[in-house]
């Protein structure tokens, strides 16, 4: 299953030597920076990941008070794979492009994992 689907745009791509094997729709936490797989690139081989830009279809929880607003700034759970509102010590992966319902499994994303709004 994958972590991010691009919808729409023409994301900028950034060269990237893989510490392990990385599936084509992974996100991938550089640092402080959430970037996105187009492909997948081997253990050790140069490939390129989206540093920004485009929407992006990614996964978020389900149930009781999950939906979250449009516009809101998402963080990525690196460890449930998965979007969330709420920060912690997670890291921005951008903005939410339209309300989510508690029961969607997905939601589009703005990635534009900077510390302000792209508006």
């Amino acid at each position: 299953m994958f972590q991010a689907e691009l919808v729409q745009g023409s994301p900028l791509m950034v060269d990237h030597i893989a510490a392990a094997d990385i599936a084509a729709g992974d996100v991938v936490v550089v640092g402080d920076h959430v970037r996105i797989a187009h492909r997948a690139i081997d253990s050790g081989e140069l490939g390129a990941l989206a540093a920004f830009g485009g929407v992006y279809k990614v996964p978020k929880a389900t149930g009781v008070s999950s939906g979250i607003v449009a516009g809101k700034k998402v963080f990525w759970d690196d460890a449930n794979n998965r979007i969330t509102a709420t920060p912690s010590t997670l890291k921005a992966i951008g903005f939410t492009v339209a309300t989510s319902e508690d029961g969607d499994a997905y939601q589009e994303v703005i990635h534009f994992p900077e510390t302000s709004d792209p508006a």
